[in-house]
């Protein structure tokens, strides 16, 4: 397989990115994010996702696929239905999702974005 077909996604060293959700979107806490990008491309972006707890507002324009690798959170849509997220399970967020995301206890994930 060639090396740009495959790639092992690990944190190793200092994240690519620090940031937070906007303040006005932030409904609970404090929730720090780091991110490792394994790959950032015009229409795709795959790495390794961590957030503190916390609960903010989210809304995606884009089509996400996850597995989360630790910790506890919770999806919620804005009609109210939750999705309770631990370590092993896969999701995808679709377009036009709308709602909260909860982070319980500290949460890992690998992710690819698709714009």
């Amino acid at each position: 397989m060639s090396d740009d077909l495959h790639f092992r996604l690990v944190i190793a060293g200092p994240p690519d990115e620090i940031s937070r959700p906007a303040p006005e979107k932030v409904l609970a806490g404090t929730p720090e994010h780091r991110t490792w990008l394994a790959e950032d491309r015009a229409a795709l972006c795959a790495g390794i996702w961590q957030s503190t707890p916390g609960t903010w507002r989210v809304s995606y324009d884009e089509w996400e696929y996850f597995r989360i690798l630790s910790g506890v959170s919770i999806l919620t849509d804005d009609n109210g239905a939750q999705t309770r997220l631990v370590a092993g399970d896969s999701h995808i967020i679709r377009p036009g999702f709308s709602g909260t995301w909860q982070v319980v206890e500290e949460t890992t994930k690998d992710f690819v974005i698709v714009l």
